[in-house]
């Protein structure tokens, strides 16, 4: 088994024909065919049927493909990673955040690394806490930023921070006339609510019941950010990560403590190996000061 076997199969299975994919390799089809056939021999399994000339996937054949264009998806990424290094010249960073943060802190965190650090390649992805874990633990990213729901085993991790809850008031709303806001000021309000899987919404849901406080529940989402967007157009009020509100003040959307205490809390999550690289330590120095900056100014 040859890796030129394994790159004509591969273009076979991708593009449905032999001929096909002797275009896409710029050899001859029956190089193709001939490739393909010393692969069947070597793995000693069949991976086409010959149907009226066609190459029609086995079963076998579907199976190996599965590894087979995983193993090219690796390589790719390889060539990715090279490319950056020739281009930029010291390699890449590959953060991935949820929504309160990737909005608003990483961003600016990101401008500030980039100032001192400007040949370095970043990718920044914004997804939930879930898949931040996940591209973590499968070291596909070096840094992630997740809420504390998330399973923190197979990665390190640090506590990013804890940020107290916000109400997010639509203007004109009677309760942007209070200085704090407090359960039986929710109730009956159209609410706009976090995701169940949240811990967040969790504690508000304790909170609320404690209270015999029954809000009606509009919208249910998974973004902070979403909700201070809702609350802007109206939909209702919610409680927010402050991380998230960032230029929605200017737009005229309200804020108000809201008692009792709610927090937020969120980690920092990395590979095994990447907490110690030069790179990832500088980065986080930055996230860092821009989350004091977050406590220092909640709206």
């Amino acid at each position: 088994m040859h890796f030129r076997q394994l790159e004509i199969y591969r273009a076979v299975m991708i593009s449905g024909s032999a001929s096909r994919a002797a275009e896409l390799l710029r050899v001859t089809q029956p190089a193709v065919s001939r490739a393909v056939v010393e692969l069947e021999e070597s793995l000693g399994f069949s991976l086409f049927d010959r149907v009226k000339g066609r190459l029609v996937p086995t079963p076998e054949g579907q199976l190996f493909f599965r590894d087979v264009n995983a193993s090219f998806v690796g390589l790719d990424r390889l060539r990715a990673s090279a490319a950056r290094i020739r281009d930029f010249g010291s390699g890449s960073l590959r953060i991935a955040s949820m929504a309160a943060f990737g909005a608003t802190v990483v961003p600016k965190a990101i401008h500030a690394f980039r100032q001192k650090h400007p040949q370095i390649a970043i990718t920044l992805q914004v997804l939930s806490s879930s898949a931040v874990r996940d591209l973590v633990a499968n070291q596909q990213f070096d840094i992630g930023i997740a809420a504390d729901e998330v399973d923190l085993s197979g990665v390190e991790h640090r506590v990013f921070g804890s940020f107290r809850a916000m109400l997010a008031i639509p203007p004109g709303h009677p309760l942007a006339a209070k200085e704090l806001v407090e359960p039986a000021d929710l109730d009956g309000l159209p609410f706009i609510a976090l995701a169940p899987e949240d811990r967040a919404r969790h504690r508000i849901t304790e909170i609320l019941e404690a209270a015999n406080v029954r809000p009606e529940i509009v919208v249910e989402t998974p973004s902070a950010g979403t909700i201070c967007a809702l609350a802007l157009a109206g939909v209702g009020v919610g409680l927010i990560n402050p991380a998230a509100a960032d230029g929605f003040a200017e737009r005229g959307l309200i804020f108000r403590p809201f008692l009792p205490d709610v927090q937020f809390k969120s980690y920092l999550l990395f590979r095994p190996d990447a907490q110690k690289a030069l790179l990832v330590k500088a980065f986080v120095a930055e996230l860092l000061h821009f989350r004091k900056r977050v406590t220092a100014s909640d709206p």
